[in-house]
C-alpha cells in the first residue's frame, strides 16, 4: 500500500528549502501532495494559481509528487486523501511551539494522521519565501534560494509593481 503525505504551505514562493525537505520526504514516502494553502489571513504575492504553477514547475520531473490548492482544514483534506502523514520543515527552534501545536490539533481532528518534522539542509535554514521576496523586491541576487522559474517570476512581478 502506498504510503502519501501532505506538504502544506503557502509557497509564496516555493524555494530550494522546500524542494529539499521534498527530496528527503521522497524517499520516506510513495507519493506527496505539496498542497498549497489558501489562507484568508494573509495577503500573498502570488495568487493560487501562480503558486500551483511555480510549485508545478519547480517539481517537474519529481515522480510521485503532485501539487494542489485547497482552501479548508487541513485534517479534512488529508481525511479525504486517506493520508499518511503530513510533512512539516522546521527551520529554528521558534517554528517548533506553533508546529507542534498544529500537529496536535491535527491529529485531534484527525487521528489516523501523523505528522513529520524534517529538517533542511544547513544551507536552507535562513531561507523563508518572505526574506526571498524582500531580497527580490530590492534587486538582490536569488537564484541560489529558488528555481529558476520561481526567480523569473518574481522578477516579472517586481518588474510590474515596483513598489511592492
Amino acid at each position: 500500500m502506498a504510503r502519501l503525505a501532505i506538504y502544506p504551505g503557502t509557497f509564496d514562493p516555493i524555494t530550494n528549502g522546500h524542494l529539499d525537505i521534498v527530496r528527503r520526504a521522497s524517499g520516506i514516502f510513495d507519493e506527496i501532495i505539496i498542497l498549497i494553502a489558501i489562507n484568508v489571513r494573509k495577503e500573498p504575492l502570488f495568487s493560487v494559481e501562480e503558486r500551483v504553477r511555480l510549485a508545478e514547475a519547480a517539481l517537474s520531473g519529481n515522480g510521485g509528487v503532485t501539487v494542489e490548492s485547497y482552501a479548508g482544514l487541513l485534517a479534512e483534506f488529508a481525511r479525504e486523501r486517506n493520508a499518511d502523514a503530513i510533512i512539516r520543515g522546521l527551520r529554528a527552534v521558534k517554528d517548533f511551539e506553533f508546529e507542534f501545536q498544529m500537529a496536535l490539533m491535527n491529529k485531534s481532528l484527525y487521528p489516523e494522521v501523523e505528522t513529520v518534522f524534517l529538517m533542511p539542509s544547513e544551507k536552507f535554514t535562513y531561507v523563508n519565501s518572505s526574506i526571498v521576496r524582500e531580497v527580490a523586491r530590492l534587486g538582490g541576487d536569488i537564484s541560489r534560494y529558488v528555481p529558476p522559474p520561481v526567480a523569473e517570476a518574481l522578477a516579472r512581478k517586481f518588474a510590474a509593481t515596483p513598489d511592492r
